[in-house]
This record gives structure tokens, C-alpha cells and sequence, in this order.
């Protein structure tokens, strides 16, 4: 930018001998050319972050998520809601069912993850687990390695979302969200009773209420 008194012209009064008054420095020594002034670097741009799983998006590095202040009540089947077990008991988690069809229980337990949100549980208390097609952001995260998609669960800062086949390595979480999105029914078996002894409080089962009955009863 340039100095506005720079640009001023000169008063045609004012003798034109200023220069000379700046003393010996002020003319530059025969061969020799002013320096350049070097430019000073600024702060380094942020490397663009890594792309998370669709929706909002995680902290640098998802898509992810954050608690909200608002405490709306937890997720839960159609009629009065029933209040989450606040810790684990003797008899193992509360479990709640939320009727959906294969094609819907994804979403169902999308929504069922923004309500636990919204009531003030941290995305790293949640663990999601799909019976049929893996959710968009495991799918995501595994396209960069194995490596990188279990470091992700072992940072424990987010909601983790994992295919039944591999749910038994997941760690325990106050919350686990299943979603009976499809697959055959070894996989519903073998992802609530990997679901059940990793939530530490409650157990949100997302699908159609006559086969989860009918898993809960084979993973008894």
C-alpha cells in the first residue's frame, strides 16, 4: 500500500533540495543497487480437511459432530418416551426399539444419533452398528486403510460406525445404536449381541419389530 503523502505533489515554494538533507546514506554507494525488502511470511493456510462421513461434518479431521445444548427427550418408540438408564445395571443396558424398515433403519438411527446429541451425550460415547450396507462414513474412512478407520475409533472423539462383522473389536460405549439395515440373519444376531455387551447404558435397536424380537430371542 502506498503512503497517501507520497502521492501529494510537490509545492512549487518548497525548495527542492529535501533529499540532501538526509545526510550521506541518502545516496547509494556507486555499483550498488538498494536491497529488495524480502517479504515477510505470513501465517501457512490450513490444509484442507479431510473429508468426513456425509452429513454434518466431524472436526478437523467428519462431518463431526458436536454435543447441543438442547435436551429433547432420547429416542424411543412411538408413545411416552422412556428416560435413559443414567449408568449400566446388574441386568445389563435399557433397550429401546424403533420400528423401521430395512430401507429406513439408517436413517432411524441417524435421527436416534442427533437426539442423543441433542439430549448431552458427546459423539464419543455413541457406537453405531449396520447389519447390511455399511454406513457411508465407514465406508469412507475404511477407503483410506484399516489403519486409519480403527484409529478413528481409538481417538474415541466422535460417533463410531462399524459393520456387524467387525463390531466385536469395538470398544464398550454408554450408547449403542444398531440399525437392522438389511443382511442376513446371522449378521442381526451376531450385531445385537455384540451391541449388548458394549453399551454401557442404552441399547437403541432400529428396524422391524417382529425380526428384532425374533434376534433378541436367537441372541439370548
Amino acid at each position: 500500500m502506498f503512503d497517501k503523502n507520497q502521492l501529494m505533489p510537490l509545492i512549487p515554494e518548497e525548495p527542492q533540495i529535501h533529499e540532501k538533507a538526509q545526510g550521506p546514506r541518502a545516496t547509494p554507494a556507486s555499483g550498488r543497487t538498494a536491497p529488495t525488502p524480502r517479504p515477510v511470511p505470513g501465517p501457512r493456510p490450513a490444509a484442507p480437511p479431510r473429508p468426513g462421513r456425509p452429513g454434518p461434518l466431524r472436526p478437523t479431521p467428519p462431518a463431526q459432530r458436536t454435543s447441543r445444548d438442547v435436551a429433547p427427550a432420547v429416542p424411543g418408540p412411538s408413545g411416552p418416551a422412556t428416560p435413559a438408564a443414567p449408568a449400566a445395571t446388574a441386568a445389563g443396558p435399557q433397550i429401546q426399539l424403533i420400528p423401521a424398515s430395512p430401507e429406513g433403519a439408517l436413517d432411524a438411527a441417524e435421527e436416534a444419533v442427533d437426539l442423543l446429541l441433542d439430549s448431552g451425550r458427546t459423539p464419543g460415547e455413541v457406537l453405531v452398528v449396520t447389519t447390511g450396507e455399511p454406513h457411508p462414513w465407514a465406508a469412507h474412512e475404511l477407503s483410506f486403510g484399516d489403519a486409519a478407520y480403527w484409529a478413528q475409533h481409538d481417538a474415541g472423539d466422535d460417533v463410531f460406525y462399524a459393520d456387524a462383522a467387525v463390531a466385536d473389536r469395538a470398544a464398550a460405549r454408554p450408547v449403542v445404536v444398531v440399525a437392522l439395515n438389511g443382511g442376513p440373519e446371522p449378521a442381526a444376531v451376531t450385531a445385537l449381541s455384540a451391541a449388548h455387551s458394549r453399551a454401557g447404558a442404552l441399547l437403541i435397536v432400529c428396524g422391524d419389530p417382529q425380526r428384532i424380537n425374533s434376534v433378541l430371542g436367537a441372541s439370548a
